[in-house]
């Protein structure tokens, strides 16, 4: 409209890509996908995240222990733990990913640009384009190549440091819901498939 393609050259800065054309067809599948994907993701979760916490606070109860001599009780204590632990996790993710949407913004842009050099040098190539500065074109090309390669550098660090603590969560979770339920075992107030039950309920919520 109006042209504004012919600013985008002249425009400077990390927020305007340089290739934008080459984003188009992506972004219009990401912005319908994505949406779709998450609200599905989200009610599933939400659901089973309620089915379960109901079966904590029914199976865990109340748990007693004394500090001194003061008696405290905590109520639904499987249920208090669960979110306790749930948002220590979420934080932990949300830290290590924090900058994860602008390094697969950046990693995609590097690809849109790589795929701008490569055609270009290959319409030159062939005739398409009258331009006599290959090496330049060539120098933009591996330029484009090592910033892909960087970019993906960046990339996995960063699914590293979120896959060691969603992995690190898979391990500790049924182990911290069966300890949770050590101390009403050996005073009796819980069978062993109750134990069983709330740690597997502690895990999947």
């Amino acid at each position: 409209v109006d042209r504004h393609y012919r600013s985008l050259g002249h425009l400077n800065g990390t927020d305007v890509p340089r290739n934008a054309e080459f984003r188009i067809s992506e972004d219009a599948r990401i912005a319908t996908d994505s949406p779709i994907d998450i609200t599905l993701a989200l009610l599933s979760s939400i659901l089973t995240a309620i089915i379960f916490f109901q079966i904590l606070s029914n199976v865990g109860g109340s748990i007693s222990f004394r500090i001194a001599e003061m008696k405290i009780t905590i109520p639904h204590y499987l249920a208090i733990s669960v979110l306790i632990y749930s948002g220590v996790v979420t934080s932990g993710v949300l830290l290590m990913g924090r900058r994860l949407t602008s390094v697969i913004q950046g990693q995609m842009q590097a690809e849109a640009a790589l795929r701008a050099s490569a055609n270009l040098v290959r319409e030159s190539g062939e005739g398409i384009l009258s331009r006599d500065i290959e090496s330049e074109d060539r120098f933009e090309l591996w330029l484009g190549l090592r910033n892909v390669i960087e970019q993906w550098r960046r990339l996995c660090w960063q699914l590293m440091r979120i896959t060691i603590v969603t992995h690190t969560n898979m391990l500790l979770a049924p182990a911290i819901g069966l300890l949770l339920c050590v101390p009403k075992y050996l005073a009796g107030d819980m069978t062993l498939g109750e134990v069983t039950q709330a740690a597997a309920a502690f895990g999947t919520v």
